[in-house]
């Protein structure tokens, strides 16, 4: 999704379709979940397909907080010379028990990159998803 930036409105609203589109071209995303009463921030590695977000963990906080609070949101930006863009996805998290839907994410491309154990699977049901494009001032 290349546009050319209006320097008129250098913050331009997406609506939900723009905001989706440009999630499948993400690689990296920030999870925002509570842990112990305090928010924590995890970067993951995801994909996206149906207007859901997947990714994998291993057990730890983030994996306990989220059987216990689901409620998340989920940050995705990216910049560039000129111009930027960031979605934002509010929702629900739950884990994934089934070998089939597991297959079906993996067939996404969905891996880990670190060589650590992350045999669980998270599905990322939005509630809301809201995004913006930025025009950056050049220096």
């Amino acid at each position: 999704m290349t546009e050319n930036p209006n320097t008129d409105d250098p913050v331009v609203p997406l609506d939900e379709e723009q905001c989706w589109e440009l999630l499948r071209t993400g690689k990296l995303g920030r999870l925002v979940t509570v842990v112990e009463g305090r928010p924590e921030i995890y970067p993951v590695n995801y994909v996206t397909d149906e207007h859901r977000v997947y990714f994998r963990s291993g057990a730890g906080s983030k994996l306990s907080e989220l059987v216990v609070h689901a409620t998340v949101a989920f940050e995705v930006d990216e910049i560039h010379e000129d111009s930027a863009w960031s979605v934002v996805v509010h929702g629900r998290a739950r884990l994934i028990r089934s070998f089939g839907d597991e297959a079906r994410i993996d067939a996404l491309g969905l891996m880990p990159w670190v060589p650590t154990a992350k045999y669980d699977y998270v599905e990322l049901t939005a509630t809301e998803i809201t995004g913006m494009r930025l025009v950056l001032v050049k220096h």
